[in-house]
């Protein structure tokens, strides 16, 4: 694992505290502050020195999305584990042979959607799956941030760097969102566009899915959102739900407040989903509590998959789908 923003605030907190896993080692090229935080860490110079360590039975794949390929087969091939950043690969191809090699090799290739488990979207998961709005008719999420500088980070905004841009950034999540709720859809239509002064890459994109029974699911995020609209926008024959984006998780991480600690992934007061519900001629309107936010679960997953075997919830078959519609 690399210990830049991804390690310090999606990965180590929980390899360090989750009681299935034994936080080892990390690599850092420049600046040494793993072991700052996590005392008796290894702080591995590089990739190749990480992977020659015995001991180490999980590697976690962080870096850049287009190293993602190359650093896990070589992890693979190094006798390990691998939990991967989406997403998974640039192409669909790559992540077909990364799952064989994983097969071949008797080793598990298993890819980090950790906003699965966020408090919002399980609960707007709750609502569709538990049949509250009757036949779902359409549905919205999406990603709004604010941002007309263009950043830093070269295999982000470089249009020479494969897997760059913000649907490659953010699309894997609100696709992964729909399709682990409502599986593949029938067709889907694309649109990318890039809006600030000097973009090289897209900054904008939307997806249209096309369900069965005329159900219509739209993803879009954009760089240039001012006001941001609500993240989940379900609406059915019996009903509508709304929730804005209100995870907790991320900002509790960045404050260092541990996963084990009681008040983690409790969303704020005030942060409820908007339930609304029609009966004959009568409208009812309730706050729904959303469910605490729980990436500490993924994590007790891919204990459960290497220990015990159990199947990675975030299938194989998922991830083709969603490279797939970000890679054509």
């Amino acid at each position: 694992m690399s210990y830049g923003m991804s390690g310090k605030i999606f990965h180590a907190p929980f390899l360090a505290s989750n009681p299935g896993f034994f936080f080892k080692a990390v690599a850092e090229r420049h600046e040494k502050t793993a072991a700052l935080k996590y005392p008796g860490l290894k702080s591995y110079d590089s990739i190749e020195e990480l992977l020659a360590d015995d001991e180490i039975e999980l590697i976690v794949v962080n870096t850049p999305n287009y190293t993602h390929y190359d650093f896990a087969v070589r992890a693979l091939h190094a006798g390990k584990h691998v939990l991967i950043e989406k997403p998974a690969t640039v192409t669909c191809a790559e992540a077909k042979s990364l799952f064989a090699l994983g097969r071949g090799l008797n080793l598990k290739v298993m890819i980090y959607q950790n906003r699965r488990y966020n408090s919002d979207f399980l609960s707007v998961r709750d609502v569709i799956e538990g049949g509250k709005l009757g036949k779902l008719l359409e549905i919205h999420f999406r990603i709004d941030r604010y941002r007309m500088a263009i950043g830093g980070k070269q295999f982000k905004e470089s249009k020479d760097v494969p897997g760059n841009g913000l649907m490659y950034d953010l699309g894997s999540h609100l696709i992964d969102g729909a399709i682990s709720i409502l599986g593949k859809p029938l067709s889907y239509t694309k649109t990318t566009a890039a809006h600030r002064p000097g973009s090289e890459v897209d900054d904008y994109f939307h997806f249209h899915l096309k369900y069965p029974a005329q159900l219509n699911v739209y993803l879009t995020s954009g760089l240039l959102i001012a006001e941001p609209e609500a993240g989940f926008v379900v609406h059915g024959t019996s009903g509508s739900f709304l929730k804005m984006r209100t995870d907790i998780q991320e900002s509790q991480l960045m404050k260092d407040m541990l996963p084990d600690e009681n008040d983690f992934g409790i969303e704020a007061e005030g942060s409820e989903g908007k339930l609304v519900t029609i009966n004959g001629d009568e409208k009812s309107v309730e706050a729904l509590i959303a469910p605490k936010g729980a990436y500490n679960e993924l994590f007790n997953v891919v204990h459960h998959t290497i220990r015990s075997n159990t199947p990675f919830p975030i299938t194989e078959e998922q991830i083709i789908w969603q490279l797939e519609m970000l890679e054509t």
